[in-house]
């Protein structure tokens, strides 16, 4: 949600990417890409992403150093 209103897909991961530090910001080009496209990737990405990373059974706290790379 930004300014009252909600993004969604990959028009979210885009909105965040931009507003991330470092070269990941650079994906935001990717809005000019109508967003049905840009969603079908999404859903792609959605569906392999376990067997591409992996599964974990539990969620990993970041230490000090991992925070740092998401500061706004």
């Amino acid at each position: 949600m930004e300014n009252g209103k909600i993004y969604t897909r990959s028009t979210a991961v885009l909105r965040i990417a931009k507003q991330l530090k470092g070269p990941v910001k650079l994906i935001y080009v990717f809005v000019i890409i109508p967003s049905f496209l840009r969603d079908a990737v999404y859903h792609l990405i959605a569906r392999k992403r376990y067997r591409w990373f992996g599964r974990k059974d539990s969620c990993m706290i970041p230490g000090p150093e991992l925070m740092k790379r998401f500061e706004v």
